[in-house]
C-alpha cells in the first residue's frame, strides 16, 4: 500500500470511531479522512458485545460529561434509527428495590434523575406488580426513555454514510508504531505506512497503548472486565415487557445483573463483571501473557484489587457457580431456575484505572499537538456515540482552526 497523506485518520472501528469519522466528513466534506481497524469487520468489540440498551442517563453524576452526553445521545440515537430505518424499541426501564436499604437508595437515585433532567416515576409495590406481574419488589423507579437497539447496525449504517460522502475505511489494518512530527503523524501498520495531519484514536481496549505509542503522558491503564451474559430460554421470552434493573450499590463500580428484552425478541441476563486476563478474551477460559503482565506491572491494578477485593471475590464466585449468578436474578424474579439460563456471548468492558487505583468514572480524553485520544469510554458510550463524535469534532476544529 503506498504511503498516502490524509487530513485525518481515525483509529478504531467501534461506534465512537465511526461516529467521529461520519460527523467529521459532514463538517469537512473536502477533507481526506481515513478510518482504520485491525479487524475484518467493524464493531467487533465493545460495540458488538453489549446488551443493546439505550440508556437514559439515570446513574451519572450531575454535571459530568456522561450525564450530559448520555441524555443527548439517547435522543440522537432514536432519531438516527428512525431516519435510517433501523429497528429500535423504547419499552422503558424499571429499577427495582427489594429491601428497605434499596428503597432509600431508590429515593437518592430519583433525585439524581431529576437533577439530570430525566423523566422518572416512583412506583409502590402494587404499581410495580401492575407494570410487571412477574417481577417482585417493594417499589421501583420507572424510566420511560430507556430503549433497546442493535449498535452494530447503527455503526455499519454510519460507516456506509461516511463512505458515500467520500470517506475511506480500511480494515485488517493493525497499528504497529506512530511518530508525531511537526507537520504530521507517521503511522506504521501491517499494511504499510500512513501519514496524517491529525489522528483521532478511538481504540477502546487498546486506548492506553495507542496513547503511549504517541508518547502521551498518561496516568491510567486499561483494565479489562469481562461481562458474562446468559439468555432466557424461549418459553420465557414474554416474561417481562420492560428492562429490569436492580437498584445499584453506590459503593460498587458496576450496576449489577439485569434483565433486558433484546431487539431480536429474546431476553438477556447480565452482565456480571469479572476481571479479565485477556483484553479481547470473550471465551469462558481466556488468558494472554502480554495483557496479564501489563496489568500486573501497573501499580493502580493492585490498589484497585485492595479496594474492591470483596466484590471481586463475589463476582468470581458467581462466575464459577451458576447458582450464585441465578441468585442475583431471583432477588427480583424468583420464578427463574437454572434451566432457564442458556449460554450467550460475553463482552469486555475497557475500563480506565488511575495510578491511585480509582476507576475513571467519566469519559476521559487526552491530546497532543496533532492527536486526540478517547481514553475512557465505557457504558454509556454506545448510547452517547453521536454527541461524543460531535464533541470530538468541536475540539478538533478548535485545535486545527478549520
Amino acid at each position: 500500500m503506498p504511503n498516502t497523506l490524509y487530513d485525518y485518520t481515525i483509529i478504531g472501528g467501534g461506534i465512537v470511531g465511526v461516529s467521529v469519522a461520519w460527523q467529521l466528513k459532514q463538517r469537512l466534506p473536502h477533507a481526506s479522512i481515513l478510518l482504520i481497524d485491525k479487524e475484518s469487520q467493524l464493531a467487533q468489540h465493545q460495540t458488538g458485545h453489549n446488551s443493546g440498551v439505550i440508556h437514559a442517563g439515570v446513574y451519572y453524576a450531575p454535571g459530568s460529561l456522561k450525564a450530559e452526553l448520555c441524555k443527548k445521545g439517547a435522543a440522537a440515537t432514536l432519531a438516527f434509527c428512525r431516519q435510517y430505518g433501523i429497528a429500535v424499541k423504547q419499552p422503558g426501564k424499571l429499577l427495582v428495590a427489594c429491601n428497605a436499604l434499596e428503597l432509600q437508595r431508590m429515593q437518592a437515585l430519583q433525585q439524581r434523575c431529576q437533577k439530570n433532567g430525566i423523566g422518572v416515576t416512583a412506583l409502590n409495590q402494587q404499581q410495580l406488580k401492575q407494570q410487571e406481574p412477574n417481577i417482585t419488589g417493594l417499589g421501583a423507579l420507572l424510566v420511560e426513555d430507556s430503549g433497546i437497539v442493535d449498535y452494530s447496525q447503527i455503526t455499519k449504517t454510519m460507516a456506509r454514510l461516511f463512505q458515500q460522502q467520500g470517506g475511506h475505511v480500511q480494515l485488517n489494518t493493525q497499528l504497529q508504531a506512530a511518530v508525531e512530527n511537526r507537520d504530521n503523524i507517521s503511522l506504521t501498520t501491517n499494511r504499510g505506512a500512513i501519514t496524517s495531519r491529525y489522528v483521532i484514536a478511538c481504540a477502546g481496549l487498546a486506548a492506553d497503548r495507542v496513547a503511549r505509542l504517541l508518547n502521551l503522558a498518561i496516568d491510567f491503564s486499561i483494565v479489562p472486565f469481562r461481562g458474562e451474559y446468559y439468555q432466557l430460554s424461549p418459553e420465557n421470552h414474554d416474561l417481562i415487557q420492560r428492562l429490569i434493573y436492580p437498584i445499584p450499590d453506590p459503593a460498587l463500580p458496576f450496576l449489577g445483573v439485569h434483565l433486558t428484552p433484546m431487539i431480536n425478541g429474546g431476553i438477556s441476563v447480565g452482565p456480571n463483571a469479572v476481571l479479565g486476563w485477556k483484553r479481547e478474551g470473550y471465551g469462558r477460559i481466556n488468558f494472554k501473557l502480554k495483557d496479564a503482565i501489563d496489568m500486573l506491572r501497573f501499580p493502580g491494578f493492585w490498589k484497585l484489587c485492595r479496594s474492591q477485593y470483596q466484590s471481586g471475590i463475589s463476582e468470581y464466585k458467581n462466575s464459577l457457580y451458576k447458582r450464585g449468578y441465578l441468585k442475583q436474578i431471583q432477588k427480583y424474579c424468583p420464578q427463574l431456575t437454572l434451566q432457564d439460563l442458556e449460554p450467550y456471548p460475553s463482552g469486555i468492558r475497557a475500563q480506565a484505572v488511575l495510578a491511585d487505583g480509582s476507576l475513571v468514572q467519566d469519559f476521559l480524553f487526552a491530546e497532543s499537538a496533532r492527536s486526540l485520544h478517547v481514553c475512557n469510554a465505557p457504558s454509556p458510550a454506545a448510547t452517547s456515540a453521536i454527541p461524543i463524535g460531535d464533541y470530538i469534532c468541536q475540539r478538533l476544529q478548535e485545535k486545527t482552526s478549520v
